[in-house]
């Protein structure tokens, strides 16, 4: 089964790496644009590298003006995977990245914080099981379901 799951898990991947990096991702769109101009000149005989370049572009941007468009089927192929790409891959990992940007938790706690959060929590524990030990309180355990909240902080006696 899990070789079965690997290419999907290397997409994957893959998807996250170009997500997490607005370089790559915005150097693989203008790779997608160039590579995509090149085949339609290869595909379309008739056209020039200026109207391959421009059709590239209006068919990725899923505007289509209709003005320049593939005759051959290798190049109708070719565009439909271009869209395809477009919409289902780049577009939303581009929108993606910068609702990200945009989205900021003022309340996140950064890593230092957490840190010292952590041990603060700590010294009040070792504070609190001195006090405990001190007034002769014998500690339940925390998460022992049948021991009542109640009953869990009375002094033994």
């Amino acid at each position: 089964m899990g070789m079965l799951l690997a290419p999907f898990r290397a997409v994957y991947r893959g998807l996250v790496w170009l997500a997490n990096s607005p370089r790559t991702l915005m150097l693989s769109y203008a790779l997608l644009i160039a590579v995509s101009s090149v085949l339609y000149r290869i595909f379309e005989p008739n056209a020039t590298m200026g109207d391959a370049i421009w059709w590239a572009v209006v068919t990725a941007s899923t505007v289509g003006y209709g003005d320049i468009s593939p005759e051959t089927w290798p190049g109708r192929l070719m565009a439909a995977l271009l869209i395809s790409v477009m919409v289902l891959v780049v577009v939303p990992l581009i929108t993606a990245h910068f609702a990200s940007k945009l989205i900021v938790d003022t309340d996140a706690f950064r890593h230092e914080e957490q840190e010292e959060l952590k041990t603060n929590l700590r010294q009040v524990r070792r504070l609190l099981e001195a006090l405990a030990e001190r007034e002769g309180i014998t500690p339940t355990a925390p998460d022992d379901p049948t021991t009542p909240a109640a009953a869990r902080s009375t002094p033994s006696t």
